[in-house]
């Protein structure tokens, strides 16, 4: 039986698991996952769940090198509204 990671199927973790892997909260993780900011997950019997690879992948969106760079392209765990689309409380005329 061979002990590398290469043998081993991929690892999922639960919400929770997921957060603390991220070093967030779990209702930040969950309020990304509403609003598809968050990294991809899958639903197995009911249950979301998460790998290890999309987290660390969804993660790595956001680096820089410096204050100078551009923003990372991990998005804020909010509703995002396109340029064109009306503001909430405001009616399109």
């Amino acid at each position: 039986m061979r002990t590398d990671q290469a043998a081993l199927p991929p690892r999922f973790l639960r919400t929770k698991e997921a957060a603390e892997f991220l070093s967030l909260s779990a209702r930040t993780l969950e309020k990304h996952r509403t609003y598809g900011t968050g990294p991809a997950y899958r639903k197995l019997g009911g249950r979301v769940v998460y790998s290890v690879d999309d987290l660390e992948a969804w993660a790595a969106r956001g680096a820089v090198t410096s204050t100078s760079d551009p923003r990372g392209r991990v998005l804020p765990a909010k509703p995002q509204t396109l340029p064109d689309s009306p503001q909430p409380g405001r009616h399109a005329r």
